[in-house]
């Protein structure tokens, strides 16, 4: 998962985006998808970021006077730091939602590049129906939608089997 900061160009109101990659939030983007959760407006690019690198503990500042914190006013309060740990109620649940589904995960076959084809496969007849789950790129998802055939994404990342460790 990546972290974007994000911005409306119409309103000029910034949130930030989780997408999968750079290429998930451009596909996202040029489908209409990312919108401002205040005026919903589409007309949204990524703001800038600064990285947030933290100095050695091996390095000095340049003075040799220790570092004075400035003072905080009112008008000089820092504004919410959007990489700061989410709530806890937000993790308790992210955490029930990966236990759902893992359980979930425990019924359904793993079919891995071939879902869309085992997918179209169950929908017209050709095979016995059951609860699978695999890859597939985005074109072929929506070509699976446009047919009537209910598909969705995870929400966590799955390990095909034999690749975890």
């Amino acid at each position: 998962m990546i972290v974007f900061e994000l911005e409306c160009r119409a309103g000029g109101h910034r949130f930030e985006g989780w997408f999968g990659s750079s290429e998930d939030f451009a596909s996202q983007q040029e489908r209409g998808l990312v919108t401002c959760p205040h005026c919903e407006s589409s007309e949204i690019v990524k703001a800038p970021m600064a990285p947030m690198l933290a100095r050695k503990g091996n390095q000095r500042s340049g003075s040799s006077q220790p570092e004075r914190a400035p003072a905080i006013t009112a008008a000089s309060a820092p504004t919410p730091v959007h990489n700061a740990p989410i709530p806890p109620e937000a993790a308790a649940m992210m955490q029930a939602l990966a236990r759902m589904q893992a359980e979930a995960l425990k019924s359904s076959r793993w079919v891995g590049d071939r879902f869309a084809d085992d997918a179209r496969a169950m929908h017209y007849g050709e095979r016995e129906h059951e609860v699978i789950h695999g890859q597939s790129t985005i074109e072929e998802a929506e070509e699976l939608l446009q047919e009537g055939i209910a598909v969705a994404p995870l929400p966590f990342p799955v390990v095909p089997p034999g690749e975890a460790n």
